[in-house]
């Protein structure tokens, strides 16, 4: 009977490879920061293995009215690449870089996004309507331009190359992991786009038209041919008036506007008093400015934005 010792040996010489054989270590991770959840999501899909992420506003949370804490500066200083919406989005970002006193590259997933400007007829965004009554922060006040830009599927597609070309330029290393992890995610988000087209396209284009607690879909509209009116203004700290709650109830009963939408970072009351005086559908909610928990509709930005269309769809197609 041949030994153990003479079996390894000819395996050696077949070119076979033994069984105790140890793979060899992985690199350490590369530390990347992304500032919210929708965000995370993309970095997480384009990094794959190679990355170690950390999210600072996470699921369910509202980055418009956001407080940094200390450990949000720690993760910063130890990254090697930050990644934020830009577009005035995290109103808070400039100082807690500056605070966490990191090196890292800042890349701003927007970048080559031609912003949207909202028109004079959206609600603007009012220093004197923060919450409770007290004036809101200015890092907050998003001015004339909206920062929702990855509510429409094509720009999402902008934000995806941005975190490639910045994951790439920290670490060369990566290149091919990094734009083959982009291209697979690329081909998913075609696909998505496709679905959001043939779902808009199938309710009837008299009942496209949406109440939402705060200006977040705009470019989802304008992409996909959805009017939409918001009580808010596009910063969730602004507040709508009781004047401004009239308009609009008149509003939805003179243009019959089917459906009136939640969102998972807002406030339901409004909304909720909005549908009881108007006799608009309430039509459940839409995930606008974060993801949900893992054990939620819309943990990745597909699920998020198939989570929405199959809401859409339900309201406006009764």
């Amino acid at each position: 009977m041949l030994s153990r010792r003479t079996l390894l040996a000819a395996a050696l010489v077949l070119g076979a490879t033994p069984a105790l054989a140890q793979s060899p270590a992985p690199a350490a991770k590369l530390p990347v920061v992304a500032s919210f959840s929708i965000l995370g999501d993309f970095v997480k899909n384009v990094g794959g293995d190679r990355i170690a992420l950390s999210t600072i506003v996470g699921p369910n949370a509202d980055t418009h009215v956001y407080q940094p804490t200390p450990n949000d500066a720690k993760k910063l200083a130890g990254a090697k690449v930050i990644f934020v919406n830009g577009l005035g989005f995290e109103g808070w970002m400039d100082r807690l870089v500056k605070a966490s006193g990191t090196k890292a590259t800042v890349v701003v997933a927007t970048k080559g996004i031609t912003p949207r400007e909202r028109s004079k007829d959206e609600p603007q965004d009012d220093d004197d309507h923060g919450p409770k009554g007290k004036k809101a922060d200015a890092g907050h006040d998003h001015g004339p331009i909206d920062p929702h830009a990855w509510q429409s599927v094509a720009n999402a597609k902008v934000y995806v190359a941005n975190v490639r070309d910045g994951l790439i330029a920290a670490d060369p290393a990566g290149k091919d992991t990094y734009t083959a992890n982009a291209a697979a995610y690329l081909a998913k988000l075609d696909q998505l786009e496709a679905e959001v087209k043939a779902a808009m396209s199938a309710i009837p284009e008299a009942n496209r038209r949406i109440i939402t607690s705060h200006d977040a879909f705009g470019y989802f509209g304008d992409a996909y041919g959805l009017k939409l009116l918001a009580p808010e203004g596009v910063s969730t700290e602004s507040e709508a008036s009781a004047k401004d709650v009239g308009k609009i109830i008149r509003q939805i009963k003179e243009q019959h506007i089917p459906a009136v939408f939640l969102e998972n970072v807002t406030n339901p009351r409004l909304i909720e008093r909005l549908g009881k005086e108007s006799g608009a559908i309430v039509g459940g909610t839409l995930y606008s400015d974060a993801l949900s928990r893992d054990n939620g509709p819309a943990s990745t930005y597909i699920d998020l934005v198939r989570y929405n269309i199959r809401q859409l769809s339900g309201a406006l197609t009764k």
